[in-house]
């Protein structure tokens, strides 16, 4: 069985193309929102000792996806990522375990600590004489915590967006 220490030291870069960051909202407490980040950059450091080892991401948020212009246009604005005043969101680990990252996220010039639950889903050679890991990852923030405080309510008093947000990394890394 392959595991997160069968991971060669080194620089792992991203495979913008397989993969995802995406994140999940309630709409009126009875279905479900999705959406994705289309522009993300990564840089991964692993260390022989992988407690030194670094994860850094930086999202665009104006690459904000969820199927629906007027929606997207929505949270590009002033109600949600404020995407001219705070074009990116980052994260920065700080702890890389066995099963989760802990590390600092920050949107809109506020940084909260914010933990993912990590599954390492092994190493493969890739055609073109290469090796690519992938990674799935799941944590949830109170969105308002980052101050994306859009506060609408449905006449029956439920909210149009949910406070908790669902977030979903999809990632395969290709060893540099």
């Amino acid at each position: 069985m392959v595991s997160l220490n069968d991971i060669a030291p080194g620089t792992w870069n991203i495979d913008a193309d397989h993969t995802e960051i995406g994140f999940v909202a309630r709409h009126l407490a009875v279905t479900k929102v999705k959406g994705r980040f289309t522009d993300v950059s990564v840089n991964a450091e692993v260390a022989e000792d992988r407690k030194n080892s670094t994860l850094e991401f930086t999202v665009q948020t104006a690459s904000v996806q969820t199927r629906n212009a007027d929606r997207d246009g929505h949270l590009k604005s002033a109600d949600f990522f404020d995407v001219e005043q705070y074009p990116t969101m980052t994260f920065n680990a700080t702890n890389i375990g066995d099963d989760t990252i802990t590390g600092d996220l920050t949107i809109k010039d506020v940084t909260k600590p914010v933990t993912f639950d990590y599954e390492f889903n092994g190493i493969s050679d890739d055609p073109w004489g290469g090796t690519r890991a992938g990674f799935e990852a799941q944590g949830e923030i109170n969105r308002k915590d980052f101050g994306l405080s859009f506060d609408a309510a449905a006449p029956g008093g439920n909210a149009l967006v949910s406070d908790k947000i669902k977030i979903n990394l999809d990632l395969e890394f290709a060893k540099a």
